[in-house]
């Protein structure tokens, strides 16, 4: 029994001196299978067991089972130390120098970066809506179908689903979870995060990344930048949306550019209307952009459709509202004078150094 314990004490040190000893992963690995393997001193100290009385057997069985925890604590400890020095290594092997560039034989400074023009203009337009009373909000990116689409009243099977050529996420039930085709589900979770917490009335704006099956052309893009609005009060009008669409209009675009609502048809608001702009590429004589037309569309506003204040559990007796929605990427467009909007995302360092 005694001599058992005494094999033991020094196996674990010798264990700690072969352990610390240890440059390599390999080295390690190596030395697991003879401290801890089937032929390894402890594994005949367990089997020795066997000749002990049953008194010694279980004070024996402890000390093999406190050694073998103490032998795998030194080798785990090691490993995470080694692993730790492999990666560090590997690392630096991998690393790229990115201060400067290689022309030929010349070595070339790189400039700093600065925001896209998308980005900038979305910080523009927050600053013009909070210069107006508007809180900033966000959104996920991806949606389930109820918010994306049947808390806004478009049931599934819907006709104005055509609306939205959509792309769907292979996850959960098919056609389940989505890539948002607008920022409007996030008016749906401040509507419902207000009444939760009793916090009526809203007034905010959502600006985000949304996702259609669209053909690129002059004027639209697959992945693009919505920038959504909304107002829940008690006596909302829509005057009042046409009055922020046309403070909005004049204060981004210029006094020169004007706004106008047509009459159209959407499924979350009702009445509804097309948000257009005097076309800032031609000042209203046609062009190719505005195809023809002098106007351009930004996109589709109305007052909140009281099947959706009942989705989220807004009492639409008491409370009334409207929402907006329009192109991030259009107004820079727009602003810009942009004449075909694939150029924001062609990566052409000439026209990316215009707004830099």
């Amino acid at each position: 029994m005694s001599s058992l314990v005494d094999s033991l004490a020094t196996l674990v040190a010798s264990a700690r001196a072969a352990v610390a000893a240890s440059q390599s992963l390999a080295e390690l690995e190596i030395l697991s299978a003879e401290l801890l393997g089937k032929k390894s001193v402890l594994a005949t100290s367990q089997k020795s067991l066997a000749s002990l009385t049953p008194e010694e057997r279980k004070s024996a069985g402890a000390s093999v089972h406190e050694t073998r925890q103490i032998l795998e604590s030194l080798l785990a400890d090691k490993r995470t130390a080694l692993e730790g020095v492999a990666l560090a290594a590997k690392l630096e092997s991998e690393a790229l120098d990115l201060g400067d560039v290689v022309v030929g034989s010349v070595r070339l400074p790189v400039q700093a970066g600065s925001p896209g023009i998308v980005a900038l203009t979305q910080v523009a337009l927050e600053d013009v809506f909070v210069g107006m009373g508007f809180e900033v909000a966000d959104g996920p990116e991806i949606e389930t179908d109820w918010y994306n689409f049947e808390a806004l009243n478009i049931p599934p099977a819907h006709p104005a689903r055509g609306m939205w050529d959509t792309f769907y996420v292979d996850l959960g039930e098919p056609e389940t979870v989505l890539l948002r085709t607008h920022t409007s589900p996030t008016q749906i979770h401040l509507m419902r995060e207000a009444v939760r917490n009793n916090s009526l009335p809203i007034h905010a704006v959502m600006p985000g990344r949304c996702f259609r099956r669209d053909t690129p052309d002059a004027r639209h893009l697959a992945a693009f930048h919505q920038i959504e609005g909304l107002v829940v009060d008690e006596g909302i009008t829509f005057a009042d949306l046409a009055g922020v669409i046309e403070n909005f209009t004049r204060e981004y675009f210029g006094p020169d550019i004007t706004s106008r609502l047509r009459p159209a048809y959407f499924p979350f608001t009702e009445p509804s209307a097309e948000f257009e702009i005097t076309c800032t590429i031609c000042r209203g004589d046609g062009c190719r952009t505005c195809s023809h037309t002098g106007w351009i569309e930004l996109g589709g506003c109305g007052m909140v459709d009281p099947a959706v204040f009942a989705a989220v559990g807004i009492d639409a007796e008491r409370y009334s509202g409207f929402a907006f929605g329009f192109g991030i990427d259009r107004c820079a467009q727009m602003r810009h004078q942009i004449a075909d909007m694939r150029a924001l995302t062609e990566n052409d360092v000439r026209f990316l150094r215009r707004f830099s």
